[in-house]
């Protein structure tokens, strides 16, 4: 599927559930199946459904902590049935990346998890611990909230030597029970503030991560299912392919209005029980746009909604009005009253 050149101004209609319109569901895993360890309400149902339907079920994440084996393990725990090769890491894509740039058998300096050291090995590559192991590469990935401090100094001192510096992804934050917690991009941002480099990154939206998950699940339809913006429906824009935002995770209906096109999904849903259903169609009509029993436009600056209905009905007329008045750019409307009446 190639990427549509024109400015998405509204989510799309589907009259048939998106299980069926599409052969593969690509998922991110924090703030989609689950958060903190524990499945997110409706998630394991909801992709049961979808593959008793016919629908295979891949799960894409940026964490690079975890092992595809550990993440099939846990998905399993949580109700979720998976094997390992069901799961694509960025651990997986930055391997390859790195295994593309340096000779055979290289050492790499791993500043993460053991999900990294994993895939370096996949690769014939050597996972070491110190900047005076003389590694060819220097790689960075997300390795909980135990990685000791002392990890972004030996990245640092091998960054400022020049040894060529990779990151798993550069997500700043990642959800977990208790909150939204520093993500790896945060980290990455530590060693970059010490040593003026740039990495280069491989998970979403950077299309080695694309690269990786059609290679590995051998999608011919692929649906994106993801929480962020900036990594999930920025990467299906990327690789022009269809997405599902679902608001479980760290995006909320402020932040979607304000999307600039890159981030703007083809769909919106509550949690993944939009898998299992069609999607409406959002009208035109003079000054607006309409959705379910909804009707909404911008005057003055300030979005204005009138009807009732399904809230994210409401959300998708909303998104449709904002949208189209901001063209290529984001936000500069007044969403609050809107949202407030949608209880967003």
């Amino acid at each position: 599927m190639t990427r549509q050149a024109r400015i998405r101004t509204r989510t799309d209609a589907s009259a048939r559930p998106l299980s069926e319109a599409y052969d593969t569901a690509l998922l991110d895993l924090d703030g989609v199946v689950y958060a903190g360890g524990r499945a997110i309400g409706h998630a394991p149902e909801s992709l049961a459904a979808a593959r008793d339907g016919g629908m295979h079920l891949a799960y894409v994440t940026n964490n690079a902590s975890r092992t595809p084996q550990a993440v099939a393990g846990l998905l399993t725990d949580l109700g979720v049935p998976a094997e390992p090769t069901d799961v694509i890491t960025s651990a997986q894509a930055v391997a390859r990346l790195i295994a593309d740039q340096v000779p055979a058998g290289s050492r790499v300096l791993v500043i993460g998890g053991e999900g990294l050291r994993v895939a370096l090995r996949e690769r014939g590559l050597e996972p070491v611990e110190s900047a005076d192991d003389d590694p060819a590469a220097v790689v960075q990935g997300y390795g909980g909230p135990e990685l000791p401090w002392g990890r972004f100094a030996e990245a640092s001192y091998a960054v400022a030597r020049g040894v060529p510096w990779f990151a798993s992804n550069t997500d700043l934050t990642i959800p977990s029970e208790r909150g939204i917690a520093p993500g790896n991009g945060a980290a990455v941002e530590v060693v970059r503030l010490v040593t003026g480099g740039e990495p280069q990154v491989a998970g979403k939206p950077r299309p080695p991560m694309h690269r990786e998950t059609i290679l590995r699940t051998g999608a011919e339809r692929p649906l994106v299912v993801g929480d962020r913006l900036d990594t999930d429906i920025e990467g299906a824009h990327v690789g022009g392919v269809d997405s599902l935002l679902v608001l479980t995770g760290v995006t909320d209906a402020v932040q979607l209005l304000a999307a600039p096109p890159q981030h703007r999904p083809t769909y919106v849903a509550a949690d993944l029980r939009g898998l299992l259903t069609g999607q409406p169609e959002v009208g035109e009509e003079a000054g607006g746009f309409v959705c379910g029993g909804w009707s909404a436009s911008v005057r003055d600056g300030e979005a204005v909604l009138d009807g009732g209905g399904e809230a994210l009905d409401g959300l998708r007329a909303l998104c449709a009005a904002v949208w189209t008045w901001a063209g290529d750019g984001s936000g500069g409307v007044e969403t609050d009253k809107a949202l407030a009446r949608l209880g967003f």
